[in-house]
């Protein structure tokens, strides 16, 4: 396989890496101060012509093929800038199951920044299973109402628009019961309680619970009983590395932790020379997913694989910056203490290999 950029593409990463210059610095990759300026940020990004690459022109996207979206990943980490907003899982929800009304409706604003987003699928009892979840939706007129629970929802106490699965049939099997509504978050009978993380960072996630809070019908997504759809297709696309792009984000942490512990002098720790063949793994099979979509390849339950990865590679990485400077460093030490949640969030591992036992080896699963 060729890496090397065609012409066009390195044309790209040259501007890129001038407007990196210019304007990265104004803005935190980490910590509280990164999710309260990640409005900003995504506006910046946006004006600057950098965001939204692989998205439909008609809402606001360049349609640019996705490698464009690795390069704006790479140039990110290596600048040391915040990475881009993690918003193509929702957009990719709504291209492929909301009408062509309800897509132009939202997906400008959810590209161009002016509409910021969240995401309501997990709940304190149906995390990885879903499909127990327990907030229904009741109709009302031409209206739905809410009540629930939702939990470890980003950017919950920022957003305008929530997308929220509910129960809408209790009366039939669980998977097909659910439906998917897009939610304003200004409105009575919603509360925010936001959560502090083991990294000390408290401006991330919230849990959200709905009360009585209403919603038009003709903001579902798709029609009643679509929403199990809506979710594998979000999920499927949260898991791709290749959408993510952290890969580049690894090998740059791997290398600073392997500067450090050669200016110490010592032994370099087994953990780290671990991370960095895991990070270049990663780095291979990124581009390989990428190979493969611009080849019109689709990804369904691989994306199980890809997660499994994310998850192996962070914690290693996280084990590595534990290792060269234990808890003295408040930055690796916040990086380790992240790493704990990847084999949580976005799906168990646990789930993970189910899946992949059940779906892609065709293993009995019961």
């Amino acid at each position: 396989m060729d890496f090397r950029d065609s012409p066009e593409e390195a044309a790209f990463r040259a501007r890129l890496r001038a407007w990196l210059t210019e304007h990265a610095g104004d803005f935190k990759a980490s910590g509280d101060d990164y999710w309260h300026q990640a409005g900003r940020w995504h506006t910046a990004l946006y004006e600057g012509g950098f965001f939204g690459l692989s998205w439909p022109k008609r809402f606001g996207g360049h349609d640019l093929p996705p490698v464009y979206d690795v390069i704006l990943d790479e140039e990110l980490a290596i600048a040391g800038a915040p990475p881009r907003p993690s918003l193509g899982y929702l957009a990719h929800g709504l291209g492929r199951h909301a009408s062509e009304e309800v897509q132009q409706r939202f997906l400008p604003g959810m590209i161009n920044g002016t509409e910021r987003w969240c995401q309501g699928f997990s709940e304190p009892g149906a995390g990885s299973d879903l499909a127990s979840l327990t907030t229904r939706a009741e109709p009302d007129g031409d209206e739905y109402v809410l009540h629930g629970h939702k939990i470890w929802t980003s950017y919950s106490d920022v957003a305008d628009l929530c997308l929220v699965l509910a129960r809408t049939d209790p009366d039939v099997p669980r998977h097909k019961g659910i439906s998917g509504f897009i939610v304003s978050m200004h409105q009575p009978g919603i509360e925010q309680r936001p959560l502090k993380m083991i990294n000390g960072v408290s401006a991330e996630f919230g849990q959200v619970v709905f009360d009585g809070a209403r919603v038009p019908a003709a903001n579902m997504v798709g029609k009643p009983g679509d929403g199990w759809k809506l979710a594998m297709t979000v999920v499927g696309h949260e898991r791709e590395p290749s959408t993510l792009g952290f890969s580049a984000r690894y090998g740059k942490l791997v290398r600073s932790l392997a500067k450090t512990a050669d200016s110490a002098g010592g032994k370099v720790p087994d953990d780290l020379r671990w991370a960095a063949v895991q990070a270049e793994m990663l780095r291979l099979h990124v581009r390989r997913r990428l190979s493969e979509q611009l080849d019109g390849v689709t990804h369904t339950s691989d994306g199980s694989l890809d997660k499994l990865l994310m998850t192996w590679v962070e914690q290693s990485v996280g084990h590595a910056a534990l290792a060269v400077t234990g808890t003295r460093d408040p930055e690796n030490l916040a990086a380790y203490l992240y790493s704990r949640a990847q084999s949580v969030m976005g799906g168990t591992s646990q789930i993970q290999k189910n899946i992949i036992a059940g779906r892609i080896l065709g293993l009995p699963t019961s």
